[in-house]
């Protein structure tokens, strides 16, 4: 029996994936980046936390993000340099899009179809092609991430850190929906409505 009603832990997760990054907005809308930066470590450590008392261990996805929060934002804070804190982001899309990658070279199965076949059954053209599309989507955020960071103003990009990316991942998660929806089972169709 875990710490959280069963009912409340979707939102509960919800809320501790997203912590970080609104804990980054609110202080940045309060103080400035750097007292941001600070939280946003903080907020990260404590997801990690978090997920290992829940669960006794934790997804190397906030692992690998908390690892490259802690370098860059602490370079942030040491050299007193927004530039590092700013390129976290595209690390982060990098890094994934790359481990995405390297899957469809190391084992059998791309890495998405290790991560959701227990749920959804495809065949292999079809998990390959959307590894594809989640490995296109994360090297174009880093890159858009980069442009806003160095085109626009710290402002900006704090408010595109938070809305810009969300909304970009919730159009390409529906865009997926959309994709996957074609290629799903009936069968499967009704199993996910009861």
């Amino acid at each position: 029996m875990g710490l959280i009603p069963a009912s409340k832990t979707p939102r509960m997760k919800l809320l501790v994936d997203f912590l970080p990054v609104l804990l980054f907005f609110a202080a940045y809308q309060l103080w400035d980046i750097y007292v941001a930066t600070a939280a946003a470590i903080v907020a990260g450590a404590l997801q990690v936390a978090w997920a290992w008392l829940r669960h006794g261990r934790v997804e190397p996805m906030p692992l690998v993000t908390l690892a490259v929060l802690v370098l860059f934002g602490g370079a942030t804070l040491l050299l007193h340099d927004e530039r590092f804190i700013k390129w976290k982001p595209t690390l982060v899309n990098w890094l994934f899009a790359a481990g995405f990658l390297a899957s469809h070279f190391v084992g059998r199965r791309p890495l998405i179809q290790r991560l959701l076949a227990a749920n959804i059954e495809l065949p292999p053209p079809v998990w390959r092609r959307l590894s594809w599309m989640w490995i296109a989507f994360f090297a174009a955020m880093g890159v858009i991430n980069l442009f806003v960071a160095y085109r626009f103003s710290t402002d900006v990009w704090v408010d595109f850190k938070l809305f810009g990316m969300l909304g970009l991942t919730l159009v390409f998660v529906l865009v997926q929906g959309l994709y996957l929806a074609r290629h799903i089972a009936p069968e499967q169709h009704e199993e996910g409505s009861r």
